[in-house]
């Protein structure tokens, strides 16, 4: 019996329980899509129904992801700093949550909220810095405990997890919002967040570790072996990494797809709301539904393809599909008075943006070296960040001067440019690499500590 428990207890561990991998970042991706689907979509749509413009919305989306693009200001100080005998990441995911929860249910205190646009803008940044917190602790844990060939189907469970949660926070929000009120709607759509949050309150990161501060556990060897103990060496890696060409090639690739990919989401309600008369219910019920299509056909496709054919593949084949959608809605602007035709592109769009986006994260991880994960794929979501701020900001403008038809466009041309830069990459040389730069480091660390024992 004695034995049997302990067994019990081993399996409540992420690194040695892949179903439990799987469960937790369904979750806890699930969980970030919440407060985005309120802030991203629920929010701009309410303010068009409302007679906000275009440039006021803009203004809004572009403000809001500022917090998102200084992600890289944390990174060293999660990666640094953390209580390792609860995890390396597990501390600050769970700071993170307790963080969103508190600034979401502080969004639905805002009175009068239609006429404090601005108050709005301030609220929802700090809901983005808490969302930081959690990104980065997530993340960078897939990354550490994960298995390389894990990591393209966790990816997709991950990013289609994130879509469901976020197409559920936009229909429902908008539902509630009409029905309810604003703030009446942002109170209940945070009950799930506090709901999520116990999952990784009672789960380990490896065998061993505290699972409160007052537990009993220890830090884990494998955690151990993977942390940075100086700053110098920190930065020093991060450094080797940065400079090496497939990262940066990634890095321009993730900009372009993040910018063109907002550029969009941030058109859409606008386009079809002020120039097609649609209601932001209407609206929300289309692409929320076609978000949660988007988001399951992810999970299941994104994970085969991802396997059978690599990530290269998928997002070739999603960004092939987008341009010609876009040259589509380009050509022939008679469909636009076609509902059918729209849904059906929103519809599509929907799904081959979670396939992109399921194909980016994938190989950000993918191309990451272990030893310094929450920092450099910080990075990465920190340049996609500036994408997706970058896209918005360069509606606002564009929509000042340019018709619909430039502005689908320009959509196609931005998508174009993604593929011819993202056939450039090339992930085997890079693994090899990164092994080298590993085997490097070890030999400071084997040569520091023969000193230290002389």
């Amino acid at each position: 019996m004695k034995a049997k428990a302990t067994s019990l207890r081993s399996g409540i561990s992420l690194a040695e329980n892949a179903t439990l991998r799987y469960i937790i970042f369904i979750a806890l991706y699930f969980s970030q899509g919440i407060p985005e689907g309120i802030t991203l979509f629920v929010i701009p749509a309410w303010m068009a129904m409302n007679g906000k413009s275009a440039v006021e919305i803009a203004s809004y989306s572009a403000i809001v992801l500022i917090p998102t693009s200084m992600k890289i200001l944390l990174a060293p100080m999660i990666e640094k700093y953390t209580y390792l005998p609860m995890g390396r990441r597990r501390p600050w995911l769970l700071f993170g949550q307790f963080g969103i929860l508190c600034s979401v249910v502080s969004l639905s205190f805002i009175h009068n909220p239609l006429n404090n646009i601005s108050i709005i803008t301030t609220v929802v940044l700090f809901v983005h810095i808490f969302v930081m917190f959690q990104d980065i602790a997530t993340d960078s844990l897939a990354i550490d405990i994960v298995p390389l060939e894990q990591q393209g189907k966790t990816n997709s469970f991950m990013w289609g997890a994130k879509t469901v949660g976020t197409s559920a926070s936009f229909f429902f929000g908008s539902w509630l919002t009409n029905n309810y009120g604003f703030s009446d709607a942002v109170l209940l759509m945070s009950i799930p967040v506090l709901l999520i949050i116990f999952i990784p309150l009672l789960t380990r990161e490896r065998k061993g570790e505290k699972l409160h501060p007052w537990s009993k556990g220890e830090t884990s060897a494998a955690t151990a072996l993977i942390s940075v103990d100086s700053w110098g060496k920190l930065f020093k890696s991060f450094k080797q990494v940065v400079m090496l060409r497939n990262v940066l090639l990634l890095l321009t690739t993730g900009f372009l797809l993040m910018a063109a990919i907002h550029f969009m989401r941030t058109m859409l309600p606008i386009f079809t709301i002020q120039e097609l008369s649609w209601t932001n219910v209407y609206y929300s019920k289309i692409y929320s539904t076609s978000n949660l299509l988007g988001g399951i056909v992810g999970m299941i496709v994104g994970a085969f393809v991802i396997q059978r054919f690599g990530v290269i593949r998928l997002m070739q084949g999603s960004l092939i599909l987008i341009v010609i959608l876009a040259i589509t809605m380009t050509m022939i602007p008679t469909l636009w008075s076609d509902t059918t035709f729209v849904c059906t592109y929103i519809a599509l769009l929907c799904t081959f943006f979670t396939l992109t986006n399921i194909g980016i994260l994938a190989l950000a991880m993918q191309l990451c070296w272990k030893r310094i994960s929450a920092l450099q794929f910080t990075l990465c979501m920190t340049i996609y960040n500036l994408g997706l701020a970058a896209g918005a900001a360069f509606l606002g403008t564009m929509r000042v001067h340019f018709s619909w038809q430039v502005l689908f466009a320009v959509f196609a041309m931005m998508m174009i440019f993604v593929m011819i830069i993202l056939m450039q990459i090339k992930t085997k040389k890079h693994s090899e690499r990164i092994d080298q730069l590993e085997q490097q480091y070890l030999a400071v660390v084997q040569k520091e500590a023969s000193l230290l024992t002389q």
